[in-house]
């Protein structure tokens, strides 16, 4: 979504490297060029006013003027403001003292509030809680269907008495779970309330009757980052005749320009506490400003990327094949290793998506959108038509075992002969990081392999015999190489003995001594 927005100011900031002292024409340059690209971003104008005005006060200060690299400098303080906007610190939720905890959602029909009840239900559950979905939205047909629907797949409780499509009394319904859930030992309870197509009166009176019956803890204002400006307007409407805590961004996997979702934590005062970025029940996640501000300026999210890590892989299995990657050339490592390996990352998700968490990778954009994920399938059905034994030991797989396979697995002999190859290149250069020799094939790097005896001497090119300037040492020197040609004339060709030499006088070259045993 933020991609127009991550070229348009990675371009401005290519014009500031290299010059070491910023003039006022060059602040005001880049200040212009910034503003534009928030604007064409659809990021709301006084937003962008106090931005521009607080970026070119501090560029223009000390601040700059006493740095080593103006032009970090001023990127350092880009990121700065953008995380002012999107809310400075990460907002927590607050749980109550006593349980149950209620958070109501809110927000336009549309803006995924349904769905993203599944996702925080599953996300609750992940942090060790015991969430309750409940159905308040009567109008919507099929919404209590949907719900429960959505309860199932995130396998977490629902709770739906009413059959709604204009059926029963959502205020009511509300209230009613509050008891369900001290019963039934619940800490959390979703309720997830009606939307309209746009601002109405009784869309406001319903939502406010709701949050009177059951007194929430948190009041999260679901907002959907693709429809422009109006959801910087919806949701004043909302601060105003409701009233909510947070904000939560649906839909950011979308390719619209997402400026408008900036704007919201400036303009409300209410901070984005969480974000949805995929269809999938887990692509959902809080909101940390910094590491957005970060992806924005095409730094990354190493910290995201860590915490999916930590939450996919066990430490226990990541030091068992640590230890096989550091036994003798990786030997222990096998296909049934990788594979595990392989599965393990697709459960983190969309690879493309974690190759974009990783700093520098904003210039490789085109590259990663074409990964297609379907090869990471291809390979694990590879892997699984070769029998244990081929897993183990790959070397084993000759010509008929590469037919018998890529028969198996649908796919062609030489995809195969590649997949194995690609696994013993891989298996020796991670083999070699996991000994701490660092990448193979890089000598002389410091931390980048190449050890002692890796790196070549770089063989000067001999310089051609200068002859004497004595003419009489001139003479004696033609008449020692005459002498050594006329003796070399003797030989046989290749260095064998001539005619005259006897067997015992000749002798191999070394390199053939050894090459021979």
């Amino acid at each position: 979504m933020f991609d127009t927005l991550s070229d348009r100011l990675a371009a401005t900031f290519k014009n500031l490297r290299g010059k070491g002292r910023l003039s006022e024409a060059d602040i005001d340059a880049t200040a212009r060029e910034i503003r534009i690209a928030l604007l064409e971003a659809d990021v709301a104008l006084p937003v962008v006013r106090a931005f521009i005005r607080q970026v070119k006060e501090r560029a223009t200060g000390a601040e700059v003027s006493q740095a080593l690299n103006p032009a970090q400098q001023v990127i350092k303080i880009v990121n700065e403001e953008l995380i002012g906007i999107l809310g400075g610190e990460t907002r927590r939720l607050r749980f109550a003292k006593t349980a149950p905890t209620v958070i109501m959602l809110a927000g336009l029909q549309g803006a995924g509030k349904t769905t993203l009840a599944g996702k925080l239900g599953l996300w609750l559950k992940g942090q060790g809680h015991s969430p309750l979905l409940v159905a308040c939205d009567l109008q919507r047909p099929n919404a209590v269907t949907q719900l429960g629907v959505v309860a199932e797949r995130a396998g977490v409780a629902f709770y739906g008495p009413q059959p709604g499509n204009g059926v029963g009394d959502p205020v009511q319904v509300a209230k009613d779970s509050i008891e369900y859930a001290r019963t039934k030992m619940f800490d959390v309870v979703i309720v997830d309330t009606a939307g309209r197509l746009g601002i109405d009166q009784e869309l406001m009176q319903q939502a406010a009757d709701i949050r009177d019956a059951v007194s929430p803890d948190e009041v999260l204002f679901v907002v959907d980052a693709m429809i422009g400006q109006d959801a910087v307007n919806t949701a004043e409407a909302f601060r105003d005749g409701v009233g909510f805590d947070g904000v939560v961004l649906s839909k950011l996997d979308g390719d619209a320009r997402g400026g408008a979702a900036l704007s919201i934590a400036h303009v409300t005062g209410r901070q984005i506490m969480f974000a949805s970025n995929g269809e999938k029940l887990d692509e959902f996640d809080a909101f940390h400003p910094d590491r957005m501000a970060s992806r924005i300026l095409g730094m990354g999210d190493m910290l995201s990327l860590i915490e999916k890590a930590e939450q996919t892989f066990s430490q226990e299995e990541a030091a068992k094949m640590a230890s096989k990657l550091a036994s003798k050339k990786g030997q222990e490592f096998t296909l049934d290793d990788f594979l595990a390996q392989m599965e393990q990352v697709r459960k983190m998700g969309s690879i493309s998506k974690l190759l974009g968490m990783l700093p520098g990778m904003a210039q490789m954009k085109e590259q990663i959108n074409n990964i297609d994920e379907r090869d990471v399938d291809r390979t694990a059905a590879i892997i699984k038509s070769m029998t244990p034994g081929e897993r183990q030991d790959p070397t084993i797989i000759n010509g008929s075992r590469r037919a018998r396979i890529a028969k198996g697995s649908g796919s062609e002999v030489s995809a195969v002969k590649g997949l194995v190859e690609r696994f013993f290149e891989a298996r020796k250069m991670m083999s070699r990081m996991a000994q701490g020799g660092g990448m193979p094939g890089m000598p002389g790097m410091p931390g980048m392999g190449g050890g002692p005896g890796r790196q070549k001497k770089q063989i000067k090119q001999a310089k051609g015999k200068r002859k004497s300037g004595n003419p009489m040492k001139r003479k004696a020197e033609e008449q020692a190489e005459q002498a050594r040609r006329e003796q070399a004339q003797q030989g046989g060709a290749f260095g064998l003995p001539a005619a005259g030499q006897g067997p015992g006088d000749f002798e191999l070259p070394d390199e053939f001594k050894k090459f021979m045993g």
